[in-house]
């Protein structure tokens, strides 16, 4: 079946032409037209989620997993602008999330009446491309020449023509670019009216190129690369598999390079360097420390992947900055050190591959190993002296969890902790650094698991939690599906951070101090439940926490408020 309307004909059928299938609708009644369309028609997967910043994130984490693009719906007002978190972020972190909202049509805009905005331009700068469409005169024609006759001077052809080039431009951008976009469609009532045979055509696949081709002069590049005795390899955030075993072995044979990887780069090599800021803080604190920096200053930075979590190698970077900065990738270059030289717009496996003069024996790397192995010894002495805490808890969470887990983690405290210990190199890690916000964390990881083979875990902090509690409310949610919530009684992360006080306003306006805890809500939810609040009962519960189960399970980590901070800067006094 579809609604009677040409437009909201237009649009299912493009999307069932261009193979977008996964569809997230939350409830109202101006986007009934599409709503009919796509959940009267067996092509399509649609999903029920109320709250439309919950929806956003869900549809966002999906995207990213299933790595195609998958649309949200919503009716008119208020109900867009709660997809702009997960707009920004998607436009940040590259991914192809569709945002189609259902409009009132121009004349009743602006003139009292409920459920109504200015729907165009609603997301600014964050977006990919915005496709305005234009009101069907086709339907309910008496009402429009009631209120608006001039709209009838264009033929509804001339519209549907209009109409279908928008949707073109959208659909084509958001693959080739991975970039959000936004299709605003005005409807006039009656709205819930449908037909077995559409009259609107839509043949054949929307086609899509590719906007970046590759363009560099690789032998410019190449005598850079063999003529440089320090080189650096950062890789930020992005898919699992996306470096190739033979561009990573040439890297690590190549001791002249110095790969750092994070958490969120899923690349896992005991030759790489895992712990960025567990090299770079004991040179901070060190007398010598311009010196040693100096000594870690490459003399060529390439950069891979998405955004980077660790503040102290932006720091490094940006005073003591590279001779040359590639960023290797199709997509964006984020100037983030302040030196960029080059975008190469290309594959990474293509580019790296091509370089020359991989294996070298002796060279820049070599004095860096000899500081990873000291600070991988010291960590395991440290843990051993401490006392229970997010630092003692996030090893043990780290070291717990089984092969091929999705793991999704929330922000601030809680993926900044993650970067201090090994990851299990089957697992596929990710998290929401676009814009780094704790909205939507677990809205991402329940729509991230929903296509995923094997089961998910969410590991956050209390904030990011209770933040988005609503992430919860979906009545498919998988038996599999885990949480490890840490909570410290506020926002941790801030007790860290510089110019922390002990004053009331401190704990009120910054940390945030509070009581709560997941039992209620996880019995709402229909989830189970447990907490802990030492070690060995930490331990206990992770032996049975992966267990198969007929239903998700929360663990909920109650840490010590007021000892974390100081555990975790020790730790860096500890293997200075």
């Amino acid at each position: 079946m579809y609604s009677e309307i040409p437009s909201a004909q237009l649009l299912v059928l493009s999307f069932k032409a261009k193979g977008i299938k996964n569809i997230v609708i939350s409830p109202g009644s101006r986007n009934a037209p599409l709503t009919l369309g796509f959940s009267k028609n067996p092509f399509f997967k649609c999903f029920s989620i109320v709250d439309e910043r919950c929806a956003a994130f869900f549809a966002l984490g999906m995207a990213r997993q299933l790595q195609e693009p998958v649309a949200v719906v919503c009716t008119s007002g208020s109900a867009l602008l709660n997809y702009y978190p997960a707009v920004a972020e998607a436009f940040y972190s590259e991914i192809p999330l569709i945002v189609v909202s259902a409009d009132r049509p121009p004349y009743k805009i602006d003139v009292g009446d409920g459920q109504t905005i200015q729907q165009s331009h609603a997301f600014g700068k964050h977006i990919g491309y915005e496709a305005n469409l234009k009101l069907d005169v086709s339907h309910s024609t008496e009402t429009i020449k009631e209120f608006d006759e001039s709209l009838l001077s264009h033929s509804q052809q001339e519209i549907e023509v209009y109409n279908k080039k928008e949707i073109i431009s959208a659909l084509q951008l958001v693959s080739s670019e991975n970039l959000p976009v936004h299709i605003n469609i005005p409807f006039e009532e009656p709205l819930y009216g449908q037909t077995e045979e559409p009259e609107i055509k839509v043949t054949g696949d929307i086609r899509t190129e590719d906007s970046n081709p590759a363009n560099y002069d690789l032998e410019e590049y190449s005598n850079i690369w063999s003529t440089s005795p320090r080189k650096m390899v950062l890789i930020g955030v992005q898919q699992p598999d996306v470096l190739s075993k033979s561009v990573l072995d040439k890297l690590a044979l190549d001791s002249t390079t110095l790969v750092f990887t994070e958490t969120t780069s899923n690349i896992h090599d005991s030759r790489f360097f895992a712990s960025i800021d567990s090299i770079i803080a004991p040179i901070e604190k060190s007398a010598a420390r311009d010196e040693l920096f100096e000594a870690l200053r490459p003399d060529v930075l390439i950069t891979l992947g998405g955004l980077i979590v660790s503040k102290k190698i932006k720091a490094f970077l940006r005073k003591y900055k590279p001779k040359h900065h590639w960023h290797v990738g199709k997509n964006k270059a984020y100037d983030t050190f302040f030196c960029l030289s080059s975008h190469v717009r290309t594959e990474p496996n293509t580019f790296l591959n091509n370089l020359p003069h991989w294996e070298q024996k002796e060279g820049f790397r070599l004095r860096w190993d000899e500081v990873k192995n000291h600070y991988q010894n010291r960590r395991e002495a440290y843990l051993e002296k401490i006392g229970f805490s997010d630092f003692w808890a996030f090893n043990e969470i780290q070291g717990s969890i089984p092969d091929s887990y999705q793991v999704h983690l929330a922000n601030s405290s809680t993926v900044r902790y993650s970067q201090l210990f090994p990851m299990n190199e089957t697992l596929s890690v990710f998290c929401n650094r676009g814009t780094s916000g704790i909205d939507g964390s677990t809205s991402t990881a329940v729509g991230a698991s929903i296509y995923y083979p094997e089961p998910t875990v969410l590991i956050t902090g209390d904030l990011s939690f209770f933040y988005d509690s609503n992430g919860l409310w979906f009545d498919n949610l998988r038996s599999d599906f885990r949480i490890i919530l840490i909570n410290n009684g506020g926002g941790g992360i801030f007790r860290i951070l510089p110019g922390s006080e002990q004053t009331d306003e401190f704990s009120s306006y910054f940390e945030t101090v509070h009581s709560l805890n997941a039992n209620n809500l996880a019995m709402m939810y229909g989830l189970d439940y447990a907490n802990v609040s030492n070690k060995q009962d930490l331990k206990n519960e992770l032996e049975s926490f992966y267990i198969s189960s007929d239903t998700p399970k929360i663990l909920e980590v109650f840490t010590p408020r007021l000892q974390n901070d100081k555990i975790l800067l020790d730790y860096f006094d500890f293997i200075s």
